[in-house]
């Protein structure tokens, strides 16, 4: 068995993570890219993907800190205690100019919440004083602007060290991001953000590197239109694997930990390991979430580590006013400038999803000189808790249907079964709720509910099915059975027949007769009654294939 070392779990550190034994997934090869190619830069990023991390090494790079690079007896020569020497030594040991050190500024937002201008300010003019006081120079006091003092911070450590500065920025959005929910708030803070970054440009000649890092990617016009030469590397396919573990890293960084598992009788299965936590993309190879695979590796155990880290209300709540038709998770179109429309003023769903996480880039296809890029869930982790969450805000009492029980009855191919189930779970809404609640008025509500109930199942589920005749709503692969639906919403209190007759005339299912690992096709017509805000039509047709 190789060498274990501890799993650097919460750690964001590099001399924690170098020093104290833990894995280290080597980052440096496009870190000294990035130093050698450019000077201004961004990155946007998910929670919990490594951004500070890979801050915190490149501060820790342009500062000259050499040892926490080396590793064997090369760091033992440069001071490093043997025991903590015995580390790989990592790729920018000896790709980079250690004979010139860079002073480095660093500004974080990661820590506390900030709900009022003021204290945005205070928060700033603290990290200017500690900064200062660390590379041992004076700026103005307050209450002199936080952008005055920076500016002065960066001109001032420039002049005295003699080397230009090196200024990071991480979390630059939290502050706004935090506040999204009162949008007074949320733009007072990107106007003192504003201001600060600006400064940055400004002070080119004092500058060597500069990056900031968050989750979101405000429109140039927003928060950046003071500093519009940062180059944005968020889609770069040479920087997609700049954040998040790749299948080689597992492979080989962690292959002690699932040889360990495997050694305890808990082995943990790289396919199943591959569908719960990786998909996530911003070039040619996807990545895994950190923070999962760590949690995975410690507990051996398969659950959404990173979705209950910070379970996302203020999203379900969003998505719930806009009326958002939850099939679409599973696949949505836009284009870069679609991605970027993010701001206080006006946040498209795709923009917000896709920066948060809970979308991912899937495909991209390039026409006429534009790309378009295919969004949907990155893996099952996602889609089971997110589905989870949207229905507690679509469904009073979402645990009145018990999931086991669905699940056998799709496994099954018991239409009757699955056909109770959603009558019941539909009957158990009181009727005051729906009263109270506009999510339930909009066009898709039923639908989104079924499909955000049969989502959370682990199921293979494809919304809006495309056939040669046009598309059906749903179609649910499980056990060898395909379950192909149309949903129908109707006025009146009495069945129409309509969602099986669309079935049954475009034929929808036809792609799955006969097809390989299909032991039965059965299609289902539901209609919902406006009025009656329950299922009045339910109508199926089962088939199993011809015989060969």
């Amino acid at each position: 068995m190789s060498t274990r070392r501890k799993l650097p779990i919460g750690i964001q550190t590099l001399r924690d993570i170098r020093d104290g034994g833990y894995y280290y997934v080597d980052k440096t090869p496009q870190v000294a890219r990035l130093a050698d190619s450019g000077k201004y830069y961004f990155l946007s990023r998910p929670r919990r993907f490594g951004k500070s991390l890979l801050i915190d090494t490149i501060a820790e790079a342009f500062a000259g800190q050499r040892a926490l690079f080396e590793g064997g007896e090369a760091a033992v020569a440069l001071g490093v205690e043997p025991a903590a020497a015995s580390r790989p030594r990592l790729y920018l040991a000896e790709h980079w100019d250690w004979g010139r050190r860079h002073p480095v500024i660093r500004i974080s937002f990661a820590e506390g919440r900030l709900e009022q201008r003021h204290q945005l300010e205070a928060h700033i003019h603290d990290q200017l004083s500690i900064n200062a006081a660390r590379l041992g120079v004076d700026i103005p006091a307050e209450p002199a602007d936080p952008h005055i003092r920076l500016g002065h911070l960066i001109t001032r450590t420039a002049e005295a060290r003699g080397q230009q500065a090196v200024v990071l920025v991480d979390e630059y959005d939290k502050p706004i991001l935090d506040n999204l929910e009162t949008p007074d708030i949320a733009r007072a803070m990107r106007e003192g953000l504003r201001n600060l970054y600006s400064v940055i440009k400004g002070r080119d000649a004092d500058v060597r590197f500069a990056m900031l890092t968050g989750v979101s990617k405000f429109s140039k016009v927003s928060i950046f239109s003071g500093l519009n030469n940062l180059y944005d590397l968020t889609l770069d396919p040479a920087y997609g694997a700049l954040c998040g573990y790749t299948e080689e890293d597992l492979d080989t960084v962690f292959a002690p930990e699932f040889e360990a598992a495997a050694a305890d009788g808990q082995p943990l299965n790289r396919g199943e390991v591959r569908r719960w936590y990786n998909g996530y993309a911003w070039g040619p190879v996807s990545v895994y979430n950190p923070f999962d695979v760590l949690l995975l590796l410690r507990m051996r155990e398969f659950r959404p580590h990173w979705f209950e880290t910070g379970t996302p209300t203020f999203l379900v709540q969003w998505l719930q006013r806009r009326g958002f038709f939850t099939p679409r998770l599973e696949q949505l179109y836009a284009d870069e400038a679609l991605l970027s429309a993010f701001d206080v003023d006006g946040i498209e769903p795709e923009a917000m999803l896709w920066q948060t996480g809970y979308l991912t880039i899937k495909g991209v296809q390039r026409f006429a000189g534009e790309i378009e890029y295919q969004l949907a869930v990155p893996n099952w982790e996602v889609r089971q808790a997110l589905n989870k969450a949207l229905m507690q805000a679509w469904h009073p009492q979402p645990r009145s249907a018990p999931l086991r029980a669905l699940h056998d009855a799709l496994g099954q191919g018991d239409v009757a079964a699955l056909q109770a189930h959603f009558e019941r779970l539909f009957a158990s809404i009181p009727h005051d709720w729906y009263r109270a609640n506009p999510i339930a008025q909009y066009e898709g509500y039923f639908a989104s509910v079924c499909y955000s109930h049969l989502a959370s199942l682990g199921v293979e589920i494809i919304p809006e099915d495309v056939t040669h005749e046009g598309q059906c709503d749903l179609t649910v692969k499980h056990a060898g059975i395909v379950w192909v639906f149309e949903f129908k919403v109707i006025q009146g209190e009495q069945a129409t027949g309509q969602a099986l007759q669309q079935l049954q005339t475009k034929n929808y299912a036809a792609k799955y007769r006969g097809a390989p690992g299909v032991e039965r096709v059965i299609e289902v017509g539901v209609e919902f009654s406006r009025s009656r805000r329950q299922i009045v039509g339910w109508e199926a047709l089962a088939a199993h294939p011809p015989p060969r």
